[in-house]
């Protein structure tokens, strides 16, 4: 096992991320222009390049699913304007959270943490086949499997987790959690 202080390589998934256009983007050109299928009162368009889901609610406002960094969210944000004719001047970023996973490098018997932890901040789900942290101290929901993957579907930004991923390996450590 690597040393307590040593940091742990977080990796982000996807980064949510809505875009405000000065003028909100009309949910019928959409459909009728580029493609896009109406569902629930949104309108969804599946680019391939770049790769991303966009989801026009009925504001007009571009929500960006499945990319990992921001740039990459706006470039898709700008295509989908580009195709409908629109500027993409004046376009404001609104940051949601981020989908993070990292590996403690270890396996462990996710049970026990329930058992050191306690209820309130440690919870096995069956269907998942994984333990739940509830992490007060960096505000994150930590998702842990027996081969020591971790996911953090509810982040902020990334350095928390890194932080959070640190933190957690010195807990589990001193439990003698680790295998």
């Amino acid at each position: 096992m690597s040393l307590s202080g040593t940091a742990i390589a977080v990796r982000i998934e996807n980064q949510l991320v809505r875009f405000i256009p000065p003028s909100p983007i009309d949910q019928q050109a959409v459909i009728s222009q580029v493609g896009g299928q109406e569902t629930s009162g949104v309108v969804i368009k599946v680019l391939d390049n770049p790769r991303a889901t966009l989801v026009i609610d009925r504001e007009g406002r571009i929500t960006v699913h499945g990319t990992h960094r921001v740039e990459a969210a706006r470039a898709a944000a700008k295509e989908l304007m580009l195709r409908l004719g629109l500027n993409d001047s004046g376009l404001e970023t609104e940051l949601g959270p981020v989908v993070a996973s990292f590996d403690f490098g270890q396996p462990l018997d996710v049970q026990q943490l329930v058992g050191n932890f306690g209820a309130g901040t440690a919870s096995f789900d069956e269907r998942l086949g994984c333990s739940v942290l509830a992490d007060t101290r960096h505000n994150l929901t930590i998702h842990v499997w027996p081969n020591g993957r971790c996911i953090v579907p509810d982040a902020r930004q990334q350095n928390i987790v890194a932080m959070a991923a640190v933190y957690w390996r010195n807990k589990l450590k001193e439990q003698n959690i680790f295998i």
